[in-house]
C-alpha cells in the first residue's frame, strides 16, 4: 500500500501503566520502566511546531498520562491549534497526583479517547482488573461534570473491543452504530452519563492476545478467521496510511501494531526511520510504502478496525 501524506502524529509515551490489561497489545503494566527520555521529547515538539500538516496529535501508551513528556507535548500541540487526543484508561485520575486531569483537559480542549471494552461491569473487571469497572464509571461522570460529552468543544469517545477468543467461536465486533445506541442508552440510564461516539476496534493477534492465543493454540486458527474475512473496502481508509507512530526512543512506524511487533516504517531506500530523520530531511513524508503483516487483516476484516473505530 502506498503512503498518503502524513496528517496524524501518533505518540506512544512508553510501557508504563497503573493497569495490566488483559488484552493490552503493549503489554504495559505498573512494572514497566520504559518511557520518553527528555530528548525525543523535543524532537517531538519541534516535529509539532515545524509541521502544519500535522492535524492531529494522539498520545497513547500504556496509560500515556503516567509517561514523561505528555503535559509538554499537549501544550505545544494545542498552541499550534493542532487537534490532541489522549487514549485514557480512566482510572489514572484516581492516582496519586494525577487528580487535576480532568480539569487540565478541559482547559486544554483535549480529545479523550477512553477504553470501556464492555457497558457490563462483570465483562471489563474480568478483562481489565478487578474494580476497573466501577473506576472507570466514576471517572466519566466527572469528565461529564466538567463539560465533557456536553459542551462541543471537549468530546468524549469510548472505545469498544470483543472479548479475547477462548475457543474457536472467533468473532468480529457488531455494528458500531448499533453498540453505540445500546451504549448511550445503558449508560445513561444507569448513571448519568453522556458520550460523543463509540469506536469499535477488533482484536489483533500481537501483545498479550497472541499470548494468549497461542497458550491455546488459537493464534492461527484466529489469523486465518480475520484472512477470511478481509474487506477490500476498508483499504482506503486503513489509519496506517496517512499516519505516523513514534514509540518512547523516537523510531517510526506505520501504526501502533508494527511499532508493538517491531515492524519499522522504513525509507525507499530500506532505511528504518526516526524522528530525526523527518527534522534532518525537513519532512514528514519519507515513506512512500506501509509495511504489511498477517495481522493486518485485523484491521481490515468486517467493517474494518482503526484507532478511530470501524472504517466501513
Amino acid at each position: 500500500m502506498t503512503k498518503q501524506p502524513i496528517a496524524v502524529l501518533q505518540i506512544n509515551l512508553g510501557r508504563r501503566c497503573n493497569l495490566a490489561c488483559q488484552h493490552c497489545h503493549v503489554e504495559a503494566g505498573p512494572h514497566r520502566q520504559e518511557e520518553l527520555s527528555p530528548a525525543i521529547c523535543a524532537q517531538l515538539i519541534e516535529l509539532i511546531r515545524r509541521f502544519p500538516q500535522i492535524q492531529t496529535v494522539d498520545l497513547t501508551g500504556g496509560a500515556p498520562e503516567l509517561n514523561y513528556g505528555f503535559r509538554p507535548l499537549v501544550e505545544a500541540a494545542r498552541a499550534q491549534d493542532k487537534t490532541v487526543m489522549v487514549r485514557s484508561n480512566l482510572t489514572i485520575y484516581f492516582e496519586a497526583g494525577f487528580g487535576d486531569l480532568p480539569d487540565y483537559f478541559a482547559q486544554h480542549q483535549v480529545q479523550v479517547v477512553a477504553s470501556l471494552p464492555c457497558y457490563l461491569e462483570k465483562n471489563v473487571d474480568a478483562m481489565r482488573g478487578n474494580g476497573v469497572f466501577q473506576s472507570s464509571i466514576l471517572a466519566l461522570q466527572w469528565l461529564n461534570k466538567v463539560g465533557y460529552g456536553r459542551d462541543p468543544h471537549l468530546k468524549l469517545d469510548l472505545v469498544y473491543n470483543p472479548p479475547v477468543p477462548t475457543d474457536l467461536n472467533f468473532s468480529l465486533p457488531p455494528s458500531q452504530q448499533g453498540l453505540e445506541k445500546a451504549y448511550k442508552q445503558h449508560l445513561q440510564d444507569q448513571y448519568g452519563i453522556v458520550f460523543n461516539q463509540l469506536f469499535t476496534l477488533a482484536n489483533l493477534p500481537i501483545g498479550r492476545t497472541k499470548l494468549h492465543l497461542r497458550h491455546r493454540q488459537l493464534l492461527h486458527p484466529y489469523l486465518n478467521f480475520l484472512a477470511t474475512h478481509f474487506n477490500s473496502e476498508t483499504v482506503d481508509a486503513l489509519m496506517c496510511r496517512q499516519q505516523l507512530s513514534v514509540d518512547y526512543q523516537g523510531h517510526l512506524y506505520d501504526c501502533d501494531f508494527n511499532q508493538m511487533e517491531g515492524v519499522p516504517a522504513r525509507a525507499a531506500t530500506g532505511e528504518a526511520l526516526t524522528v530525526a530523520h523527518l527534522l534532518a530531511a525537513d519532512s514528514l513524508d519519507l515513506i512512500s510504502t506501509v509495511q504489511t503483516e498477517t495481522y493486518c487483516y485485523g484491521c481490515t476484516a468486517g467493517c474494518g478496525s482503526s484507532c478511530g473505530g470501524a472504517l466501513v
